[in-house]
């Protein structure tokens, strides 16, 4: 990097609880230090004090903690932290407004529309960012060329825009000086459309300037990317975070003489680059800490592996990190991390909530793992601070952990060893558990030993572990078995070895670093400057000049700002041009780079993007469409200043065969095992040691397991060859560790289908919004194992497949034939078998799409390709789920697989039957019936009636719903599928945790439907509303018969919106029903359905509308002790004659409260024609708008629950076990999968 010689280069890493320093010292040599990141009563600054002990040791003279260290013997600092992402996790940043379009002023609550958790009723969502919110009075559309709308400006983007209200600053001024007088001085702002018009965002920001705001963050600099939502979640974690960041740099800038003003201090950012501390912003540092991990793994292993793709595995005591590398890295440009959805380039981290303090229970006959987290505080049970069983005491009471190797920094004091006493005795407890239901449980079987019952939990926890890393690599088609597993973090070394072989790779790297990765990682990282702007452009040769012109002028930005920071510009700076393309009329865009396709005479000259896009496409879907034009929608250059370290620090050379510091045992299959104890500070070069074997360092322990091989690599790290597992001997009768592997198995295959069909189906509906599910069924055609747990999915895929399997038995007899179920006024169900799989198509399947038109005002397909497209997806995602399912059986054989599949399925129905037991034990208790009913209306009068016998002693029950009105001759009729998802959805809600959502959740209930009625309508019953609509009474009765919450808004407000050129639909928000400790949430989907909702800015752009008003209905939620939650107000105004439908329901009876508390409000929809004439548009009808009417659609509130008058508790809940937030482009999928 070009430093003078004589001086210190310090990497470190500030990390939740510890912080990691890397220094490389005159002449070239190596320390490493760790020390706990906050230690108050010794020093102020983990960093500081890292770098004071270092200097201290190499000068061998005391340097005083409360004195400025002299800096003039350092030339650089490099720093990843975790300041800002502790900051967003514990809501501790700075005092933050919102300044946003007048109409929007809830726009961040409602966000997506969609709740984190299906199955949670409390509805926990983070808090936003901000304190208050200004309304700013301006407003900016796209141009459609209407006539009177004056004259048109061009944004950023090309797109032509209408500037129908400009800002009103001298309202505004009034407003900013009320913020300023009570005490706020950081700013976001965020304007519709300023991702292409920023004008206004500017002008707002040069006053907040003038008026005295310390931090003003508008969201067209922030990151100017279409989608308000994401982008303004984007400028105020930028206006909340840094603030605190800047204070933490000042802070540590002031604990050197002169403030470190000759030294280069860089911080690494969430991109893998590093930039200027002065240009260290909070909306990119959330992933500072781990991104270091991946540019070290990156710049170590996949060198070293002689560029075979690696998966980095960073193992800590909260959470796992895993991500990708093969030559470059893997960003997202969007992701969630706390709740806040941030526009940002990222390194693609996905965080899972498995770590080595993550605990351990045993749950209805299964050995669960996470995602509670005992913290540091008071951590494992073997800290001696009273925490709790996990994974680290499993590992400790295995042998795998020696405590002699840990430092004595634990118990009340912090002055003792670790203890394996605490461990024997946490897992005693839970091996009691396990024991007890084994020995009296519904299939007897012999107790478990301690260790078999630790080694179990081990197991449970890597297969938890394997199913992220076979996502991300299969997301992309990728095989995950063709890849490096890079370990590192503390915990990782011990499970790398069986993580490898689940996942058939047979090489792990460990660095010789390896428990301090991601300093080293920032000491060999770059510094990176990057540039972006939107941009609307199609890709044609008639826009390449303009593509290049931008990128030219986006390259100039980027090296002059390196050039600024010293790096000249031909021998360390370079650059790579990027555009962010999609098809359009599609939502799925990828950023690509064409560094590896040189430009030609049919493309810009900057590169060959198109190929690129094309390729990519082809990789990671399995299809591209070549008639399809492709759309710019952001450009970007990455600049990188080429700095990192040159490491000169040698392996030592070996001197004889490596020395065993001592034998201990280890328990392994089987049983215990003598295991030598290697010192990884005396193995050099060529060291050979075969497993099994623990290699330890001050650090990290490494398992070496039996039948793998470690080496010591010339560059001093440990290379493990994986060998085959012996394969045990499993049995058909129930195993409860061999239920929760299989139980992650049966899930891992479900979600490999989805991940095939998503990639290779072409429509929105499955690509973009996927809204399907997979899943696994047993020889009797009942639910095995389901992705994703789409609600009104989990009764209907059984009841259809069971149906199917009864009626044409003869169908499925064959694995790689395809049962095409239609409804049989279509046509019945049509034996495929090969044709959709080949280039030719059966003719049974084109009449069969196209026969709906034959019925009178019904319609065919209107689009056959894409229709073939997604039915040859689905095979292939079957043929996928076959050859999975298969290999299950050739390892274990099908009578254990088939036996495995009974065996989770009566799992589910053990904890069914466990909180049916508990829900009459305590009505029991309280001297009330086991007997408890409940009844609705549909607003057309129709009854919904329920009553539940509890049968305590067999922990069933009997679901009647006799009384039920009887078939509409509207669309509110509802399958009896319906009903039963609907029935499952709500007891998983009342089981309270994560069950196998399977066949086995109904076995304990007896189902009785009238035939005829509502909720079983005869074959020719109209039923879509029995999907949307009747779904979500069904809910409400059954929640309300049990008393666990009030009822939410019951709709899903659907709206349709279509002319002869383009169509529209959406479902909206209301509130949610209060419930026995909780406030209702507001603006939010509830029970059965999770979509999110169009971005207001990308419904604008592509469709005839304004969104005039998105904002809570504030008061709509019933009152009561705990209030109901507030649905939302929505405004549409059209631009174009269309024909809008709505199908919605509460618009005549109220969302019903609780225990004394009150009703919600019904919803309203009216139609206000363009001259003033307002129209009740009731709850259901089509009619004909204009250009200029606006439609206002109120949805309804959910119910309060307890008596108004009985105060609530304060605000606040009471501690809850921790459980670390995932994230990552795996989570972002799950999250986009249930939000259907």
């Amino acid at each position: 990097m070009g430093s003078p010689e004589g001086r210190f280069h310090f990497a470190i890493d500030r990390g939740g609880t510890f912080t990691d320093v890397f220094a490389q010292c005159p002449g070239g040599h190596v320390r490493v230090l760790k020390l706990l990141s906050e230690d108050p009563a010794n020093y102020a600054d983990a960093p500081t004090e890292g770098i004071r002990r270092i200097l201290e040791q190499e000068a061998g003279m005391l340097l005083p903690r409360d004195r400025p260290l002299d800096s003039s013997h350092i030339a650089s600092i490099r720093m990843g932290t975790t300041v800002a992402t502790n900051a967003l996790l514990e809501r501790k940043g700075e005092r933050v407004a919102l300044l946003v379009t007048r109409g929007f002023r809830d726009l961040l609550h409602i966000g997506t529309q969609a709740r984190g958790d299906l199955f949670d009723l409390a509805v926990p969502m983070p808090e936003v960012l901000y304190e208050e919110v200004l309304e700013v009075d301006e407003r900016v559309v796209l141009h459609r060329g209407e006539a009177g709308t004056g004259t048109p400006v061009k944004g950023r983007t090309g797109d032509l825009l209408e500037v129908q209200q400009p800002v009103d600053l001298g309202t505004l001024r009034g407003k900013l000086e009320g913020l300023l007088s009570r005490g706020t001085r950081s700013l976001a702002v965020v304007l519709m459309h300023s991702y292409t018009w920023a004008q206004h965002e500017q002008q707002v920001g040069a006053l907040a300037r003038e008026l005295g705001f310390t931090h003003v963050s508008l969201s067209s600099e922030a990151m100017p990317m279409v989608r308000i939502v994401p982008r303004g979640h984007t400028a105020c974690a930028d206006a909340y975070l840094t603030p605190a960041i800047q204070r933490y740099v000042q802070g540590f800038r002031r604990g050197f003489q002169g403030q470190l003003k000759d030294v280069q201090v860089l911080f690494m950012r969430s991109d893998g680059g590093l930039a200027p501390m002065d240009a260290f912003s909070g909306s990119r540092a959330v992933l500072s800490g781990p991104a270091g991990g991946v540019v070290g793994y990156s710049a170590t292993t996949y060198q070293q592996e002689g560029g075979q793709p690696v998966i980095g595995f960073d193992m800590g005591g909260t959470s796992t990190d895993v991500s990708r590398y093969a030559g470059e890295f893997e960003h997202v440009f969007e992701a969630t991390t706390a709740g806040v959805t941030l526009q940002a380039p990222q390194l693609d981290i996905n965080t899972v909530a498995a770590g080595g303090g993550s605990r351990l229970f045993f749950r209805s006959g299964l050995f669960v793992v996470g995602p509670e987290s005992a913290g540091a505080h008071p951590g494992p049970a073997c800290y001696r601070k009273g925490g709790p069983l996990t994974v680290t005491d499993a590992n400790l009471v295995l042998g795998r952990l020696l405590p002699a190797s840990f430092p004595c920094i634990f118990g009340p004091g912090e002055d003792q060893p670790l203890s394996p006493e605490a461990s024997r005795k946490a897992l005693e407890a839970v091996a009691t558990e396990v024991n007890s239901f084994l020995t009296s449980g519904p299939c007897p079987a012999s107790p478990l030993s301690l260790e078999e019952v630790a080694m179990g939990f081990v197991r449970v926890a890597n297969e938890a572990m394997c199913r992220p890393i076979r996502a991300l690599t299969q997301a992309r088609g990728h095989d995950p078995s063709a890849h490096v597993l890079a370990c590192f973090g503390g915990a990782g070394g011990q499970h790398a070895c069986a993580i490898a072989r689940a996942l058939g790779m047979d090489t792990v790297h460990i660095h010789r670093h390896s428990g301090l990765l991601s300093a080293l990682g920032l000491a060999l990282a770059d510094v990176v400057h990057e540039a972006q702007e939107p941009c609307s452009l199609l890709y044609a040769p008639e826009t390449f000049m303009q593509l290049d012109q931008r990128l030219s002028r986006l390259e100039e930005q980027c090296v002059d700002a390196l050039q600024a920071q010293g790096f000249p510009r031909w021998s360390q700076i370079s650059t790579e041009s990027f555009l962010h393309l999609r098809y359009q009329g599609t939502d799925c865009a990828l950023m690509v780079s064409a560094h590896q396709h040189p430009a030609t005479a049919c493309s810009p000259r900057a590169g060959d993007f198109g190929a690129a896009f094309v390729g990519r496409y082809m990789r990671e879907f399995g299809f591209v469409i070549p008639e399809r034009p492709v759309v710019v929608d952001d450009v970007r250059v990455r600049g990188t200043g080429r700095s990192g370290l040159r490491l000169e620090d040698a392996p030592k050379a070996p001197t004889g065969p490596p020395r065993v510091d001592k034998m201990t045992q280890c328990y392994f299959e089987g049983g215990y095992q003598e295991t030598p104890v290697y010192l990884l500070g005396e193995l050099g070069y060529g060291h050979k040691l075969h497993g099994p074997c623990l290699i330890i360092d001050s650090n990290s322990t490494i398992l070496v397991e039996p039948g793998c091989q470690a080496e010591v690599t010339e560059t001093g790290d440990i290379r493990i060859s994986v060998g085959a597992e012996v394969p045990g001997t499993v049995g058909t009768q129930l195993d409860p560790i061999q239920l929760s592997i299989f139980s992650h198995r049966f899930m891992s295959i479900a979600e490999q289908m989805g991940r095939i069909l998503q990639r290779t189906a072409i429509s929105t509906n499955i690509k973009e919004r996927l809204d399907f599910s997979c899943a696994l069924f047993g020889p009797d055609g009942g639910l095995v194992s389901n992705a994703p747990h789409i609600p009104v999915h989990l009764g209907a895929m059984q009841e259809t497949v069971q149906f199917q399997s009864q009626a044409r038995p003869h169908c499925f007899l064959g694995t790689r034939d395809l049962v095409w179920i239609w409804e049989t006024w279509v046509g019945g169900a049509d034996r495929v078998g090969q044709g959709l799989s080949d280039d030719t198509v059966h003719p049974a399947v084109t009449e069969a799409l196209r026969a709906p038109g034959k019925v009178p005002n019904c319609s065919g397909t209107r689009n056959l390709h894409d229709n073939l497209s997604d039915l040859r997806a689905q095979v292939a995602a079957n043929q996928k789920g076959i050859q999975l399912v298969g290999e299950l059986i050739g390892q274990y054989g099908l009578d254990v697989v088939q036996a495995y599949m009974g065996h989770i399925q009566a799992n589910a129905e053990l904890a069914v039957r466990d909180m049916l037991r508990a829900f009459g034990t305590s009505r029991q208790a309280q001297g009330l019936p086991l007997e408890v009913s409940s009844e609705d209306r549909m607003d057309d009068g129709s009854p919904i009636r329920l009553r539940v016998q509890i049968n305590l002693s067999q922990g069933s029950a009997v679901f009647d719903f006799s009384g039920t009105g009887p078939e509409v001759f509207g669309n509110l009729n509802a399958p009896r599928a319906i009903t039963l998802s609907a029935l499952i959805y709500c007891l998983r809600c009342l089981v309270g945790r994560d069950i196998p959502l399977n066949q086995g959740c109904l076995a304990p209930v007896r189902v009785v439907i009238p035939q005829g009625s509502i909720l079983d309508p005869s074959p020719e019953a109209a039923v879509v509303g029995g999907n949307v609509l009747t779904s979500q009474r069904v809910v409400d009765v059954i929640l309300g018969a049990f008393g666990a919450c009030a009822a939410s808004q019951g709709c899903m407000n659907n709206v349709t919106l279509g002319n002869a050129h383009m169509g529209y639909y959406e479902t909206v928000a209301g509130g949610a029903g209060a419930g026995p400790s909780w406030h209702g949430r507001s603006g939010v989907h509830s029970h059965m359905t999770n979509t999110r909702i169009t971005d207001p800015e990308i419904l604008e752009s592509r469709y005839p509308v304004i969104l005039r008003r998105f904002e809570l209905r504030r008061g709509s939620g019933g009152r009561g002790r705990f209030r109901g939650g507030d649905g939302v107000t929505r405004e549409l105004v059209f631009r174009e004659e269309a024909l809008l439908s709505v199908l919605t329901e509460r618009r005549a009876f109220q969302p019903y409260g609780l225990h004394g508390g009150e009703p919600g409000a019904r919803g309203l929809n009216l139609l206000i024609r363009k001259n003033g004439r307002t129209v009740n548009l009731g709850g259901k009808t089509s009619v004909t708008v204009y250009p200029g009417d606006v439609f206002c659609l109120h949805t309804p509130g959910g119910g309060g629950y307890g008596d108004p008058e009985d105060p609530a508790p304060p605000p606040g809940s009471p501690p809850q076990a921790l459980a670390f937030p995932e994230h990552g482009s795996v989570y972002e999928y799950r999250r986009a999968q249930e939000a259907v």
